[in-house]
């Protein structure tokens, strides 16, 4: 194979991003071969790509070697399952899944190591983070202590939200800000520390807009180990802020503003707490800035790292397997808001999934969801969430 054929299922904000580039050349030995969308003008793709309206005909077009899922979020489960069974590689938008028990289905249904299955977490490519890992890993910080991230920044207005039916619902997208723009940072969050232990979380609906699901969230996550975590993002703060900071033994580390900075601690916190004679001193520091510039190659930057793992074997920035992570923790915060308790990990995938099957029962945003009764799965029959089914909307 000497370049992969992509088809695109859903062009929406993201899959017409993912298609442009796709058609500008700008991933080597890649090229659009199909797109498909049973509600969206696909006119703008041809004669370059073969156009379809149903994305299960695309899968079985013959047309395609790989797949992008950039549907709404309910359907990723069930076109990621149908792609990997017919034999396509397969790259999934964010989140891989609504809810943990669905990401447990379609990471079960990847059972072929020579399939390509990946996720886009873009934001793995970006220097800081990518340098922020490399201090913990490779112990430069010491123990760590304490995060705190800080993640306002997302701000979104109503407009936003009425662009589409299906956004910030229940039975369209299963969730708000947590499942929508903040699983990036979800990501990253266990990425760089790991899965907490515990997690109580304080979710606000419909706060700050008019709409069915969280767009405020204040959260508290506890590690095996002590320390601690707190997670605060909204969709309704202006102008916003993203600070990620870090005590640790080897002081404190923030990331904000694109910049790295580092009040470093020469001796350890815990030693210097043991062996100084003073009861008010303080560790000596050297305050360092750490040297780190651009973005990253973000979404095209995973993008042509999946064709040069299906090419030439490259390892993932990111496997689709780890994206149940980020699906836990938001479904873990919103299922300990609901509940107003705090919620032990690994998340019991069953018990969320009929607490957001009472949620979607009640939801504006599909009526024929919203007419399933509560003893129904989410799914039907034949294993297919009842919001992917081909006719509900891609766009």
């Amino acid at each position: 194979m000497k370049n992969l054929r992509f088809g695109i299922a859903g062009l929406g904000n993201m899959g017409s991003i993912h298609a442009r580039s796709l058609l500008a050349g700008k991933i080597p030995r890649a090229c659009l071969a199909a797109v498909s969308d049973p509600a969206a003008d696909l006119t703008p793709y041809a004669p370059q790509a073969q156009l379809f309206t149903s994305s299960e005909a695309m899968i079985r077009s013959g047309q395609i070697d790989a797949i992008v899922i950039a549907t709404p979020h309910f359907a990723h489960t069930t076109l990621g399952i149908d792609a990997l069974a017919q034999g396509l590689h397969v790259l999934v938008e964010k989140p891989i899944s609504v809810h943990k028990a669905d990401a447990e289905r379609l990471i079960a249904a990847h059972t072929n190591p020579r399939q390509i299955f990946a996720a886009m977490f873009n934001q793995r490519t970006d220097p800081h983070y990518l340098k922020i890992r490399e201090l913990i890993r490779g112990g430069e910080l010491g123990e760590v202590r304490r995060v705190t991230w800080l993640i306002t920044n997302w701000f979104r207005t109503q407009a936003y939200y009425n662009s589409s039916g299906w956004r910030a619902t229940w039975s369209g997208e299963g969730g708000g800000v947590l499942l929508n723009q903040s699983p990036h940072n979800l990501d990253l969050f266990q990425w760089l520390f790991g899965m907490p232990a515990k997690v109580r979380a304080h979710c606000q609906f419909a706060r700050y807009h008019d709409i069915e699901v969280e767009d405020d969230v204040t959260a508290f996550f506890e590690y095996p180990d002590g320390a601690t975590g707190t997670f605060i993002t909204s969709t309704g703060e202006a102008p916003g802020t993203n600070r990620l900071e870090i005590a640790a033994e080897r002081g404190r580390l923030v990331l904000e503003d694109q910049r790295i900075l580092w009040n470093r601690n020469q001796v350890p916190t815990s030693e210097f707490s043991r062996t100084s004679l003073s009861g008010y001193a303080t560790p000596p520091l050297w305050n360092i800035e750490i040297p780190v510039r651009g973005e990253g190659e973000q979404h095209n930057g995973v993008l042509r790292n999946f064709v040069e793992a299906v090419l030439d074997g490259a390892p993932l920035i990111a496997p689709a397997e780890e994206g149940i992570h980020s699906v836990e923790l938001a479904n873990a915060m919103l299922m300990s808001s609901l509940l107003d308790k705090t919620i032990a990990l690994p998340l019991d995938s069953a018990a969320y999934e009929a607490l957001l099957r009472e949620k979607i029962a009640t939801s504006k945003g599909n009526e024929k969801l919203a007419r399933i009764p509560a003893s129904m799965p989410l799914t039907d029959e034949s294993g297919r969430p009842f919001a992917a089914h081909p006719s509900y909307s891609q766009t």
